[in-house]
This record gives C-alpha cells, sequence and structure tokens, in this order.
C-alpha cells in the first residue's frame, strides 16, 4: 500500500528534497502544538488551512481557477465549491487583469462562409 506522500509525488511528478521536507514537517509540528496550546478547534485549524493553502495557490496562478485546480490536484468545480465555502473572493486575486471586450481585440481569424 502507498503512503499518502508517495501518491503525492505520484500525482504531481515532482517531490521536495528530504532536508526541505524534514524542515517543512518540524515547522508544521511546530505550528500544531502552539494551535493545540491556544485551544483552537479542529474544525477551524483545517478550515483556516484549507483557506491558506488555497489562497496561495491561486495567487501563484493570478486568480486562475482551472490552473489552480490542476495544481491542487482536484477538480474545478470542487475547487469552485471550497472557494464558495471558505468565501474567497477571487477577483482580488486577479489584479485587474481582464480581457479586452470583443469589439477591442483583433481579429485572429476569418469566419468561415455557411452554405
Amino acid at each position: 500500500m502507498s503512503s499518502y506522500k508517495d501518491l503525492a509525488t505520484e500525482r504531481s511528478g515532482r517531490c521536495a528534497p528530504p532536508r526541505k521536507r524534514d524542515a517543512v514537517r518540524d515547522q508544521l509540528e511546530a505550528l500544531i502544538m502552539q494551535m493545540y496550546k491556544s485551544n483552537i478547534l479542529y474544525s477551524e485549524a483545517v478550515r483556516e488551512f484549507k483557506k491558506r493553502f488555497i489562497l496561495t495557490v491561486l495567487q501563484e496562478n493570478k486568480g486562475n481557477q482551472c490552473r489552480a485546480a490542476r495544481q491542487l490536484g482536484m477538480h474545478r468545480n470542487t475547487l469552485s465549491r471550497t472557494i464558495a465555502e471558505l468565501k474567497i473572493d477571487v477577483r482580488q486575486l486577479r489584479a485587474g487583469v481582464k480581457r479586452p471586450p470583443r469589439s477591442a481585440r483583433p481579429l485572429t481569424y476569418e469566419k468561415k462562409v455557411v452554405r
């Protein structure tokens, strides 16, 4: 049976070097102990982790949910539903990057004549 780490590596095709993984693991354990001692409920911790993790990936992808979902290893619809549940405003992540209106776009192809 494969471990979670093996499955994640298999899916993403990448893996952090052993030293880096150990450092991240140590930081995570310290954070968990700090949260436990602060009496943070499990549900609150999971919600906050999900929100921060998804926000980070969305920021790296400039708000593009399709690319973010691919990197997270989840379906786009699942990501959209999770974003709505966590009340994340994706518009802020897009930094004003909008497609120009159709009338302002250059024509790249000619329409085919319908017979």
